[in-house]
């Protein structure tokens, strides 16, 4: 059975946040919750009637202010974050191969995907995997900052997520084109990016894009290094 996420957005970063709801459906795990939007995601948890069990972070995210550590406070869940980005408050640091269970029955996959960042994760559960900005629907994670590394993220995209079944549908952690999710097949034949392209062409295309310098990234990586609380929290 496929059981899909509930994808939320954020408009000024463009940035996807995911709700996954346990087949008992009364558990749920959030991916990458945008701060501006903690009360908007409370409100679907409610809706709903779940119980907010785990926050995850795909990485510390330099163009926004994550919510987890506020919706940690408010309801009681863990904070689950990459071992490899910094972030000490959070209750679990997960490695690669690591098993997040949660319901009766649901467990979620930590694949260890850097190249964004360097300590950059993915998320697998059911069919899905949320790739943060690892992968991106006909692109990908720039590799300029946060000891990003174009070689790394090539190893990440083809020896990782591209080995999932093709049939896994991708959700991206950003998209700025209107697009909201993928398959991993579609991504191995036609990411504008990564397909059919050579390590060697991909780390001199990366080089070559000559990106800016996220506008928040000064204020957001520390922020989110604490799960988007003050620092006196």
């Amino acid at each position: 059975m496929m059981i899909h996420p509930i994808q939320l957005f954020d408009v000024e970063s463009s940035t996807f946040t995911y709700i996954l709801v346990a087949d008992d459906d009364t558990s749920a795990v959030i991916i990458d919750p945008v701060e501006r939007h903690w009360q908007r995601d409370l409100a679907h948890l409610e809706r709903l009637g779940l119980r907010l069990v785990y926050v995850l972070e795909t990485h510390a995210h330099a163009d926004h202010v994550t919510s987890a550590g506020k919706l940690r406070q408010v309801t009681g869940a863990q904070a689950a974050v990459p071992s490899g980005c910094g972030i000490a408050p959070a209750e679990l640091q997960l490695s690669d191969g690591d098993v997040i269970r949660f319901g009766q029955n649901e467990r979620i996959e930590v694949l260890h995907t850097p190249g964004h960042t360097a300590g950059s994760v993915s998320y697998v559960w059911r069919g899905n995997v949320f790739a943060g900005d690892t992968l991106l629907i006909d692109g990908c994670g720039r590799t300029d900052f946060q000891s990003g590394s174009s070689a790394a993220l090539y190893a990440s995209v083809v020896g990782k997520l591209f080995a999932l079944p093709d049939s896994t549908r991708m959700w991206p952690g950003h998209d700025y084109r209107g697009q909201s999710v993928s398959t991993i097949g579609w991504e191995k034949r036609h990411n504008a990016r990564l397909a059919g392209r050579s390590l060697e062409d991909f780390v001199v295309l990366m080089a070559g894009l000559n990106l800016p310098k996220p506008k928040l990234i000064d204020v957001a990586v520390p922020a989110n290094k604490n799960l988007g609380l003050p620092h006196d929290e």
